[in-house]
C-alpha cells in the first residue's frame, strides 16, 4: 500500500507498511457480510484509510473496534468443492461462500487473476447489485492492490451474494442512449412514488424494485456505448451532489470501482450499464430528486475549501466506513477528471462546510 507513491501526496509512516499488508490480509479471510446480510466494509476501508495517510495504530484500532461492534464472521462453508463444471451451482447462496472464495482461488492460481476476472466477472456483471455492489467494491479494491487472495475472496463474495434482475425479455432491444435522462423519466412514473422494501438493506430495496412491472420495463433498454462509464460518471457526482445521500454516494463510489475493475475486462461498458440500472432502483429511494441546476453547480465548484490535508484526516478520524470510502473515491475521481465538485462532496462528506 504505502509503498506505492501515495495518490493524494499524503504520506504514512513508511515502517508501518508490512503490518498494515498484514492487517488487511487477515481481515480479508473473514466473510464478505456481518449479521443480518450486511456488507463488510473493512478490507477495503482500511485501505482507503491508509491511502488517506492513516497510521498504523489508527487502522489496528478501527479494525478492533470494526469486527467486535458488527461481530463479522467467518464465512461459511458446507465443505463441498465446486468446480468448473458446478460452481453456478452455488451462486446465489450465502452459506456457500467459503466454497466458492476456494473454487475462485483455485481459478487465480491456474490462470492468474487478470485472465479470472476476464472470464468471470463478465457472468457475475448481470449481478452487480450482490451485496448492494459490494461484491464490486472489493474486486476493485483486490485489483488496485494486486492481490490474488482478495481477488478471489471478491468474486466468491460476489457469487455467493449474487442478486440479478430478472423478467427481462431476451428479445428486448436497447435503444436508450441518455443514462440520465432515462432515469429521470422515472419521475413520471406514479409506480415509483411510495415503494416499499421488506427491511432496511439495500439490497432488498434492490430486489423489491425489480419486481416492479414498471421497472421491468425500464431495464435492458439503455445502449452499452463503449463511453458509458463516461457518461454514468458526471450523472452520478450530481446525484450525490443534489442529495447527499447514503444510496446516492454509492453510485459515485461505483464508477470509481467500474474504473479500477474496467481495464481487466473485454466490454466493460457492459458492467456499467447493470450497475447504472441498479442506480435507477435506489433513485426511488432517495426520492428522484432533479440534478442541481448548471448555476447552482458551478458555483459549488468555487467554494473554498479546506486543503486535501484536512478533508483525508477528517475522514481517517471518523468511524463511518462511508466516509473514508467517499473521500477516497473522490478524491481519486478528482484526480482522473479535475472536477473540483468531488473534493467539494468530500469536504461536505466529513462536515468541513456546508
Amino acid at each position: 500500500m504505502q509503498q506505492v507513491a501515495n495518490t493524494l501526496g499524503l504520506n504514512g509512516p513508511d515502517a508501518d507498511t508490512r503490518a498494515i499488508a498484514a492487517l488487511i490480509a487477515q481481515i480479508g479471510r473473514r466473510s464478505g457480510e456481518f449479521p443480518d446480510c450486511l456488507a463488510n466494509h473493512l478490507p477495503m476501508v482500511l485501505e482507503a484509510m491508509a491511502r488517506l495517510g492513516a497510521s498504523f495504530a489508527r487502522l489496528e484500532e478501527y479494525a478492533d473496534q470494526y469486527i467486535r461492534v458488527h461481530a463479522v464472521p467467518f464465512p461459511p462453508s458446507t465443505g463441498a468443492s465446486l468446480d468448473e463444471a458446478n460452481w453456478k451451482d452455488a451462486i446465489g447462496d450465502r452459506q456457500r461462500e467459503a466454497d466458492l472464495r476456494l473454487f475462485f482461488a483455485g481459478v487465480v492460481k491456474q490462470i492468474g487473476r487478470q485472465a479470472a476476472v476476464r472470464r468471470y466477472v463478465p457472468l457475475l456483471a448481470p449481478a452487480v447489485a450482490a451485496s448492494a455492489t459490494h461484491g464490486l467494491m472489493r474486486l476493485a479494491y483486490a485489483l488496485m492492490r494486486g492481490d490474488d487472495t482478495e481477488v478471489a475472496n471478491a468474486l466468491g463474495y460476489w457469487a455467493a451474494t449474487y442478486l440479478a434482475y430478472e423478467g427481462i425479455p431476451g428479445d428486448r432491444i436497447a435503444t436508450v442512449t441518455d443514462p440520465l435522462a432515462h432515469l429521470l423519466a422515472m419521475r413520471e412514473e406514479v409506480a415509483f412514488r411510495n415503494v416499499e422494501a421488506p427491511t432496511h438493506l439495500l439490497w432488498k430495496w434492490i430486489e423489491a424494485m425489480g419486481r416492479l412491472p414498471a421497472f421491468q420495463d425500464r431495464l435492458g433498454r439503455l445502449v452499452a456505448a463503449p463511453d458509458f462509464l463516461e457518461q454514468i460518471r458526471p450523472a452520478s457526482l450530481l446525484l450525490y451532489s443534489s442529495s447527499m445521500s447514503f444510496e446516492a454516494l454509492h453510485a459515485v463510489t461505483g464508477c470509481h470501482w467500474l474504473r479500477l475493475v474496467s481495464p481487466y475486462l473485454d466490454e466493460p461498458q457492459k458492467l456499467a450499464m447493470h450497475f447504472w440500472e441498479v442506480v435507477l432502483a435506489l433513485y426511488t429511494k432517495i426520492g428522484m430528486p432533479l440534478p442541481p441546476s448548471p448555476d447552482v453547480v458551478a458555483a459549488w465548484r468555487v467554494l473554498p475549501l479546506p486543503d486535501d490535508q484536512e478533508i483525508a484526516a477528517a475522514a481517517v478520524a471518523s468511524d463511518d466506513e462511508h466516509d473514508h470510502s467517499l473521500v477516497f473515491s473522490a478524491f481519486e475521481e478528482y484526480r482522473h477528471t479535475g472536477d473540483r465538485l468531488y473534493k467539494v462532496v468530500a469536504a461536505r462528506r466529513v462536515g468541513l462546510i456546508n
